[in-house]
């Protein structure tokens, strides 16, 4: 395996603030609970959910650039959350992150030059002219020209700054690339372009990818393996085909059943999922999705559903599949 996750935890202390006076005196926002799941070398990944059901904070935890309450994450066989500083920046060219925001990832006082050529030399040792020739490759790569090097971040649209941003992320050399929504605030036509060059590159680089959203058609688009996540937890994992054609968990039927371009999936669940999203510092003590689940038994007030394999590869949080 490329990475193993495996009991991911972080826990914000709240305690003191507004959102601890809101709930009752509560003092841990539950972010990310526990979860677990593996990334095989040269597959994508899909982490599909809701908004704040934990995708960002997930990705954010895997790179290090915030800090695991709890858990393990190995890279190839190396623990990443307890390398120490020296050996993790090192670790860092071999995991790259592509950001969702387009606008806000690129320093708008660099020119691209300096966007791309600082992981070149840092990482890959590149100066001058080597640099410059590597830099161009790479903006050739993404579908961009050479002689924009020198252009900033401003001069260029939000398609071309999310390529730049990939461009970016390649000039390290990594094995894994994550890449956080990379194509939510783009326009439907440049969201098409961005996907496809993302799997052009995913399949000639011989990546590994994980790729997060809350859209199902672009995960389902990209992926070969689909983790559906909420309120902190992942519900449901297996191959893509499983997930859209005989999903189990009735978060992911309803998840299918309410994407207007999925039409086929519109008869899986006869009435949607109802009631809101439970709040990350006053989650349920069983089973998270269980005020608003439509086959909810007793258990599910108290017992909390663990991941397990209900068919061949094909794991599921879920008392009652």
């Amino acid at each position: 395996m490329m990475l193993e996750v495996k009991n991911l935890t972080k826990y914000y202390d709240i305690s003191g603030g507004l959102m601890s006076r809101l709930s009752a005196g509560l003092k841990l926002l539950k972010a990310v609970d526990h979860i677990g799941f593996s990334v095989p070398e040269g597959k994508t990944f899909g982490l599909v959910g809701e908004s704040g059901c934990g995708k960002s904070t997930t990705a954010r935890l895997i790179t290090r650039l915030i800090p695991a309450t709890e858990g393990e994450v190995f890279f190839q066989g190396r623990d990443i959350l307890r390398l120490p500083k020296r050996e993790m920046r090192e670790l860092r060219r071999h995991v790259q992150m592509i950001f969702q925001d387009p606008y806000a990832s690129l320093n708008p006082r660099m020119r691209i030059i300096e966007v791309v050529g600082r992981p070149l030399s840092h990482f890959q040792g590149l100066k001058g002219r080597k640099r410059r020739d590597r830099a161009a490759e790479l903006l050739d790569l993404v579908g961009l020209r050479p002689e924009q090097l020198d252009r900033y971040p401003h001069e260029f649209s939000g398609g071309q700054r999310q390529r730049i941003g990939i461009a970016r992320a390649l000039a390290a050399g990594p094995k894994l690339i994550i890449a956080d929504e990379p194509v939510s605030s783009l326009d439907v036509s440049v969201q098409a372009q961005v996907l496809n060059l993302l799997k052009k590159l995913q399949r000639e680089l011989k990546l590994s990818l994980i790729f997060i959203s809350h859209d199902l058609n672009v995960v389902g688009y990209l992926a070969d393996i689909v983790a559906v996540m909420y309120a902190g937890k992942i519900m449901e994992i297996a191959p893509v085909a499983q997930i859209f054609n005989a999903p189990l968990n009735p978060y992911t039927k309803a998840l299918l059943a309410s994407n207007p371009t999925v039409g086929s999936y519109m008869e899986t669940v006869r009435s949607p999922l109802k009631g809101e999203v439970p709040l990350p510092v006053n989650p349920p003590s069983g089973c998270r999705l269980e005020p608003r689940c439509p086959i909810r038994v007793d258990r599910c007030k108290t017992i909390e559903p663990m991941l397990e394999e209900k068919r061949t590869l094909h794991r599921v949080a879920c008392h009652e599949v």
